[in-house]
C-alpha cells in the first residue's frame, strides 16, 4: 500500500509540475501606433529635405522588422538588390515609381552578410507603383526601385529572418 501511495504522489506531482511550464512571451518593446496625421508629417518632413531620406519608425536594431519611411526626390540607376535574409513589404503614400522585379543579378557583389548588389541584372518584370500600392518582395527576390517624377514616398517594413545585431 505504501508503495501505491508513493507512485500515486510522484504522479500527481509531476503531472502538476509539466501541466504549467510554458509562459506566453512579453513584448521586449513598447508598441508603436502612428496616426494619418504623424505619418503625413513625417512624409512632409522627409520631402523638405534634399535628395533621397528616410526615417525609421521602428528600427532594426536588435528586432526582427524595421517600419521606416522613405522619400524619394530622383532615384535613377540604383543598384539591383537581393536579400538573403529579409522580405520587404512597401506601401506606396505619394508619387509614382518603377520597380524592376524578379531576374538574376549580373556579377553580384556581397556588401553584406547576405545582402547582395550588382549594377545590372538579366530578366524581371518593369511595375510600375503609385499612391496606395502594397508590394510585397520575398527575400531572394532581385528588385530595383527607379524615380523620376517630382517625388515619391513609401511606407517599407522589412521582416527579417532572424533578429538583428544591436547597435
Amino acid at each position: 500500500m505504501r508503495h501505491i501511495l508513493t507512485v500515486l504522489f510522484v504522479l500527481t506531482a509531476s503531472t502538476v509540475a509539466f501541466s504549467q511550464t510554458r509562459q506566453p512571451s512579453v513584448s521586449s518593446r513598447p508598441y508603436v501606433v502612428k496616426s494619418k496625421q504623424q505619418v503625413a508629417d513625417i512624409e512632409k518632413a522627409l520631402a523638405a529635405k534634399p535628395g533621397n531620406t528616410n526615417e525609421d519608425v521602428v528600427a532594426q536594431a536588435g528586432e526582427q522588422t524595421r517600419v521606416a519611411v522613405f522619400h524619394d526626390t530622383l532615384r535613377e540607376n540604383d543598384l539591383n538588390e537581393v536579400h538573403d535574409n529579409s522580405d520587404d513589404i512597401y506601401y506606396v503614400l505619394s508619387g509614382k515609381a518603377t520597380l524592376m522585379l524578379g531576374g538574376t543579378l549580373v556579377d553580384p557583389n556581397e556588401i553584406s552578410p547576405g545582402e547582395w548588389r550588382a549594377k545590372q541584372a538579366t530578366g524581371g518584370d518593369k511595375v510600375e507603383i503609385k499612391k496606395g500600392d502594397l508590394v510585397f518582395v520575398p527575400r531572394g527576390m532581385r528588385h530595383q526601385r527607379t524615380v523620376t517624377g517630382k517625388g515619391f514616398s513609401m511606407i517599407l517594413i522589412k521582416v527579417f529572418s532572424e533578429k538583428q545585431p544591436k547597435k
